[in-house]
């Protein structure tokens, strides 16, 4: 089993969202069947679908069968991203996702142009905050409906329930050090929110909870656990280079991380080490939607210069080599699944979108 044969399971996991949206609106509230169209049209843009091939991962790993029995609960890691998707598009005041408008813009143009009263875009984000809480039970529905014992179904729901709480608390902190000054937010404070907002939920979850279903043994899930969130910190670093603009030619991506002030460990480890110039060229651009071109530039180099771009390299090989070195050593998980594993903390990686 490899990357590739667990992706070409993807057409059945769009066939079964599709129909997972299309067994719910029958029994809907009929004025609630167009707002759920809206959710089914956000889920099926697509996105790279990579949890629920995790979840497909862990099913194999766990039984060395193909992980046609996991299908449902790898739609419900969908489920679960698009709850995340929507609720973070509030809090970020995104405009756009997948190639097209946020859910809570579209609700809000479709209240404009029926030209009701009151304010579009309280009514946008209102209707986006319950869209986003409707994914859930999505989510929970379709881990209850996997075919899979019922002891291991138990299991997994526990496994949601850490990855929900977790990704809650990442999320808190995530906004917490937005409001932060950038010398305040320490190395630990972003390697902590990576964890659990990004590692536990892009990751470690969606393999566990295939693992899980498929029986998996504790110390089993140990290993994974441990090497999984090494590879999803490392995965987080590698997107906040790509998202500072860094590599952009292959990733087609700008330098939206540092206009939008994030606080990442590039942006920490360069104001440490910088000078005071260091610092106000990196203060003209963080939070700055207005910053120029040659103004980012400057901060890029900043990033560069200090070497916090050279140290966020090595801290993703240092995660990325640890983690290995655990799945050679594991002798929980089975020589035969480890080819797989390895390809995927190479996609976690040494990806370049």
């Amino acid at each position: 089993m490899d990357l590739a044969r667990l992706y070409g399971y993807l057409p059945a996991l769009e066939s079964r969202l599709n129909a997972s949206y299309a067994e719910q609106r029958r029994t809907a509230p009929r004025n609630a069947r167009e707002y759920l169209d809206v959710n089914r049209e956000f889920t099926l843009r697509g996105g790279k679908r990579f949890r629920a091939v995790l979840v497909l991962a862990g099913y194999f790993v766990a039984t060395g069968r193909a992980p046609t029995p996991a299908l449902s609960a790898a739609a419900a890691l969908e489920h679960f991203q698009s709850w995340m998707l929507i609720h973070d598009d509030i809090i970020d005041h995104a405009e756009e996702r997948r190639g097209g408008a946020t859910v809570h813009r579209i609700l809000a143009s479709s209240y404009r142009a029926a030209h009701r009263g009151g304010s579009s875009e309280e009514y946008g984000v209102g209707m986006g905050i319950t869209l986003g809480d409707l994914e859930e039970p999505f989510t929970v529905g379709a881990i209850l409906a996997t075919r899979a014992p019922p002891a291991a179904r138990l299991r997994a729901l526990e496994e949601y329930v850490r990855m929900t709480r977790f990704t809650a608390y990442g999320q808190l902190l995530d906004i917490r050090n937005s409001t932060l000054d950038v010398g305040e937010v320490t190395e630990e404070d972003v390697l902590e929110v990576h964890r659990l907002k990004s590692a536990i939920y892009t990751v470690a979850a969606p393999l566990k909870i295939g693992a899980l279903l498929g029986g998996s043994a504790t110390a089993r899930l140990s290993d994974l656990d441990a090497l999984a969130t090494d590879l999803g910190i490392a995965f987080q670093l590698r997107d906040d280079v790509l998202g500072a603009g860094f590599d952009a030619s292959a990733a087609g991506k700008s330098a939206n991380d540092l206009v939008e002030g994030k606080r990442t460990l590039l942006v920490v480890r360069a104001w440490s080490a910088g000078s005071k110039s260091d610092r106000e060229r990196l203060s003209a651009v963080l939070g700055n939607p207005e910053a120029s071109a040659a103004e980012i530039d400057r901060a890029r180099e900043v990033v560069r210069s200090t070497g916090s771009l050279a140290y966020s390299e090595r801290r993703i090989e240092e995660l990325r080599s640890g983690a290995l070195s655990r799945l050679q050593k594991s002798r929980t998980i089975p020589a035969g699944t480890k080819p797989l594993l390895r390809e995927i903390a190479s996609r976690l990686t040494d990806r370049r979108s």
